[in-house]
C-alpha cells in the first residue's frame, strides 16, 4: 500500500516591525502566489491578516509560527516555514 505524499507550500515572512511597549508585531507573508500584510497583538493574540483574498489559507499556519517563535522574530528578518497545502 502506498501513502499519498501531503502537499507542501512553503510560506515566506519578513518582519517589519516590533513593538514590544505596544505588544505589536507586523510583517508581510508570502506564499504560492499570494501575498499578505498581517499585524499580530501578541498581548491579546489576535492576528489581522489583510487582504481577506486568500486569509483563510494562511491565517492559523501563520498564527502558529508566530506563536512558536515569537522571542526569535526580528525587524528586517526573513523566514520560512511549512504549510502541508497547496497554495
Amino acid at each position: 500500500m502506498s501513502r499519498k505524499r501531503l502537499p507542501e507550500t512553503t510560506a515566506y515572512v519578513r518582519i517589519t516591525r516590533q513593538s514590544w511597549q505596544n505588544g505589536l508585531l507586523e510583517g508581510e507573508v508570502s506564499a504560492g502566489s499570494f501575498e499578505w500584510n498581517f499585524q499580530w497583538h501578541f498581548r491579546q493574540g489576535k492576528l489581522a491578516v489583510k487582504p481577506s483574498q486568500g486569509r483563510s489559507l494562511i491565517k492559523e499556519p501563520l498564527s502558529r509560527f508566530l506563536e512558536q517563535k515569537d522571542y526569535q522574530l526580528e525587524p528586517g528578518g526573513d523566514y520560512a516555514f511549512t504549510i502541508r497545502a497547496e497554495i
